[in-house]
């Protein structure tokens, strides 16, 4: 090879290996980290304004129907995310039992929903109401707790206590720990 075409590729061979060397080095350069699996489950996959969901069991009768005004869905976590959720759930007779709380969670693999911030379950059928800050539910032994302090009431009666145990298909109350009630007496009908 001549010596003025070993100068001729020297030189541009020179040129690309700094260019290289420049791109290495500088730090707004393309940014190859890989994704994050963990902080990419935490990414919401839905955002619903005024949404109405539906879960169906495997009968195909209704279990639960949630509406919000805002919800969050983050699928790879089968969590779902709701503001001032209002619940309808089914018992296994079809009667509907009504919750709402300022902050809802449901996990739709459990069928369970955690309602927080004056959560609130209604028997409609039976009359009575409980209150709570933070009120469970389990979907599918269709079994409401709380281990927060609850307040029952069947107007004029009310009671509280420290946990409250609602089994929707027997509607049955198991109430423990620092149980206090106020039943006043009836008044004889003349």
């Amino acid at each position: 090879m001549s010596r003025r075409l070993k100068k001729r590729l020297w030189m541009p061979a020179l040129v690309v290996a700094l260019g290289a060397l420049l791109v290495w080095l500088d730090p707004r350069g393309p940014d190859f980290d890989d994704v994050d699996p963990e902080a990419q489950a935490q990414e919401p996959g839905h955002v619903l304004e005024n949404a109405e969901l539906t879960l169906f069991g495997e009968s195909g009768a209704i279990d639960q129907s949630l509406v919000t005004p805002h919800l969050v869905h983050t699928p790879q976590q089968a969590l779902t995310e709701a503001d001032d959720p209002r619940a309808t759930l089914f018992d296994s007779e079809q009667r509907q039992w009504l919750a709402q709380a300022d902050h809802g969670l449901l996990q739709t693999d459990r069928q369970s929903l955690v309602l927080e911030g004056s959560a609130r379950l209604l028997a409609p059928d039976e009359g009575w109401q409980l209150d709570t800050e933070r009120l469970h539910y389990d979907g599918l032994e269709r079994h409401a707790y709380t281990e927060t302090p609850a307040l029952l009431q069947q107007p004029p009666q009310r009671m509280s206590a420290d946990r409250m145990d609602v089994w929707l298909d027997e509607s049955r109350v198991r109430m423990s720990d620092n149980v206090r009630g106020e039943h006043p007496p009836v008044s004889p009908t003349p």
